[in-house]
């Protein structure tokens, strides 16, 4: 395998760790074998990913971002998870395919690139792939999946370079991920745009965005960001479900991650939005509650099989 055999630059960090077995040493915490921690029918994604059936979504341990304010900390900063073999990542994808999800969702899964490319060459679903993800990607890796990713789904977190720094230790954020959402981006303008059957997206890209409390700043200008630079009429997602969660709590540098947001700020960046003819999805400010987060107890996860 090329990564274990050069070192890992899946993703902009680019640490070269040369993975093996099921942790590594990298920045994300993952080895060469995959870890998930849920595979279950979702629901609550945007109105044209979930549908009325649901998007079979596959939730992996680990993350190259590491948000302190992650509301699933538990998978990305903790690891918690069961490993996998490429075969039993296929029989889940299947599984899910079988219970009549829309579409099959991998939900931060640029570390485990190679184990998702192996369980694709054994069984790849007739419903659209899904590429979940915090944006932070490289445009190499953008193309590399571009060979089977149907829907881009990621999120644009920060437009200021600070705040990126403080919260997840890339200054480079705002630039590199931009650079990876343009891309993704001109792939699906490649292949046509975005493509619905009965309300239900089959091929696009939906631009993420997290408002968060005390910095609508960062969020007026991700949007004027966007606007300016994605071909126009680009969808995002304006997402108001910000809960904190136990480490924020301890982090006294941070006092404003430690409530959610006010209806003033998420008055402030809807009206910004409306301004600059933002089209898409936008998330009730009730959304923020605990209960939208998914329970990651691997009920819903096949047992691992052998793994090196």
């Amino acid at each position: 395998m090329k990564e274990r055999e050069q070192g890992c630059r899946l993703c902009p960090r680019g640490c070269g760790v040369v993975r093996q077995g099921v942790r590594g040493k990298g920045f994300c915490g993952g080895g060469s074998t995959a870890v998930i921690s849920r595979a279950a029918l979702h629901f609550w994604e945007e109105p044209v990913i979930s549908g009325f059936r649901g998007s079979g979504t596959v939730f992996f341990s680990g993350c190259t971002l590491g948000c302190i304010f992650c509301q699933n900390a538990a998978i990305s900063a903790e690891l918690h998870g069961k490993a996998v073999t490429p075969h039993e990542l296929a029989d889940a994808m299947k599984s899910l395919e079988q219970q009549g999800a829309h579409n099959i969702s991998f939900v931060t899964g640029t570390h485990y690139l190679p184990a998702i490319e192996q369980a694709l060459a054994i069984y790849h679903p007739s419903v659209p792939l899904v590429w979940n993800s915090g944006g932070y990607e490289t445009v190499e890796t953008v193309r590399r999946m571009g060979e089977w990713v149907d829907i881009w789904l990621p999120d644009y977190k920060f437009a200021l370079p600070e705040l990126a720094r403080q919260w997840c230790r890339a200054a480079d954020y705002p630039e590199v991920a931009l650079k990876a959402i343009l891309a993704m981006c001109r792939l699906n303008e490649q292949r046509g745009g975005n493509r619905f059957s009965d309300g239900v997206m089959t091929q696009g890209v939906i631009v993420r965005h997290l408002v968060m409390p005390g910095h609508t700043r960062n969020s007026v200008a991700a949007l004027r960001l966007l606007r300016d630079t994605l071909p126009p009429g680009t969808l995002m997602s304006l997402m108001s479900q910000y809960t904190p969660n136990g480490r924020v709590r301890g982090l006294p540098q941070y006092p404003e991650l430690s409530r959610r947001i006010t209806q003033r700020e998420y008055d402030k960046v809807m009206r910004v939005a409306d301004e600059l003819g933002i089209e898409g999805f936008r998330q009730e400010l009730s959304s923020a509650k605990e209960e939208y987060v998914p329970p990651f107890d691997l009920s819903e996860v096949t047992e691992p099989g052998d793994v090196d």
